[in-house]
């Protein structure tokens, strides 16, 4: 055995000296880094990595979040301007608030030009995206939703901006917001496209802004499929310029579960469009589908107020083009008594007929119903707020009206590029 241990040895000793005459293999290049691009990594503590992205973010930077589903027990926050964040996708990157301790909103964007897309957050104690003061914002490719069936305790609002010049909104889903799933308040130069809003208390909601444009989307399974209001005592009123053309609104029949004292805990179940308050309102090309109260409502603002800055009243909305099938066979809450009132069923659109507020004069409303003669209609014939039902004076006919010449399409400039 001694000749094969020292052959062994010997082989040993001269490898090292053999090899050292080759030449070492070249080391593997490393990828370039990504000018302006940072990616969030997985590893530790994934809440905390992208809180420290978001604020340690500079102008012009992509942040990118990796696959997979990352649980939050606080919200997150971005200040910085001209950021865009993005994830893998609407399934695939998943924020999960569901073990969030506080009543906050998920994100929460305070900053101009900045873009958020592909990825879902879920379960948010308060409202799932708000965004505020943040002009030129895009929501896009995003999905946000609570999970289980409708519940009153989930966050009010699914995608929010407010207070913010040139939003964007488009190919989102919002699902499960007890409030709007899609709500724009108090801002304007506004489009909101080809999206999904489903089971939520409003689908999509414009409140208190002018300039907006809402088309391509799909209303469905909410309480109230798309709603245009302006309300008193806001720093922004006197909605108006809304275009609601295009959407498929459809079996907007989900019981109401919007907590008391909520504004929306008004809205009846199964309410295709709701115009309150607003002016030049084009309504065209859309389809109303299976929804169980009405399709159309055009009412005044319903409760007392005392803002004197504030017009409770309808203007110059137009209502043609749209086609109507199936629902009106169910009327719920405040609508329910109505429709007993003249017969048990109310037409496909229907309005208050209020003209006055409080013993006031009365006001021009200018309602444009051009619809086909066999498209139903009904004016209540309130008269007035407060109600007094006993002078109510249902009418078929249509009100006499001066059209109003639609304007030209909303153009934002991140839409441009």
């Amino acid at each position: 055995m001694r000749p094969i241990i020292l052959a062994v040895a010997a082989a040993a000793i001269l490898a090292p000296a053999a090899c050292s005459k080759k030449e070492a293999p070249a080391p593997e290049t490393a990828a370039p880094a990504e000018e302006g691009v940072v990616h969030v990594s997985a590893e530790g503590d994934f809440a905390e990595n992208l809180q420290l992205a978001l604020i340690e973010a500079e102008p012009g930077q992509t942040i990118v979040m990796p696959e997979g589903t990352f649980e939050f027990t606080t919200g997150l926050s971005l200040d910085v301007d001209d950021v865009t964040l993005a994830g893998a996708g609407q399934g695939k990157t998943i924020l999960d608030f569901a073990g969030q301790t506080g009543a906050g909103e998920g994100l929460l964007v305070t900053a101009d030009d900045v873009v958020l897309t592909d990825f879902g957050i879920r379960d948010t104690k308060g409202d799932g995206i708000k965004s505020k003061d943040s002009d030129r914002i895009t929501y896009q490719y995003l999905t946000v939703e609570w999970s289980g069936e409708p519940d009153e305790t989930n966050g009010a609002y699914g995608i929010y901006p407010v207070e913010s010049t040139d939003v964007l909104v488009q190919n989102c889903t919002v699902r499960g917001a007890s409030d709007a799933g899609i709500y724009v308040g108090q801002s304007q130069n506004i489009i909101v496209r080809d999206s999904v809003a489903e089971y939520n208390v409003a689908g999509i909601e414009i409140e208190n802004s002018s300039y907006a444009d809402v088309y391509g989307n799909i209303a469905r399974h909410n309480a109230g499929g798309i709603l245009v209001f302006d309300l008193p005592d806001l720093p922004v009123m006197g909605g108006h310029s809304t275009r609601v053309y295009d959407n498929d609104i459809v079996e907007n029949n989900t019981v109401n579960f919007a907590p008391v004292g909520n504004i929306v805990a008004g809205v009846p179940s199964g309410t295709g469009l709701i115009v309150m308050a607003n002016s030049d309102v084009y309504v065209t090309g859309n389809r109303f589908k299976d929804n169980r109260s009405v399709h159309v409502m055009l009412t005044a603002y319903t409760e007392p107020f005392t803002d004197e800055n504030y017009n409770p009243l309808l203007n110059d909305i137009t209502i043609t083009g749209n086609t109507y099938e199936g629902g009106l066979d169910d009327p719920q809450g405040m609508l329910a008594p109505i429709a007993a009132a003249i017969g048990g069923q109310l037409p496909a659109i229907m309005t208050d007929g209020v003209t006055r507020w409080d013993g006031g004069e009365d006001q021009t409303v200018n309602l444009v119903i051009a619809e086909a003669p066999e498209v139903g209609f009904i004016n209540i014939g309130l008269g007035e707020y407060p109600v007094d039902p006993a002078k109510m004076q249902p009418s078929t006919d249509r009100p006499a009206s001066t059209p109003v010449p639609e304007r030209e399409p909303v153009a934002l400039p991140q839409d441009q590029k």
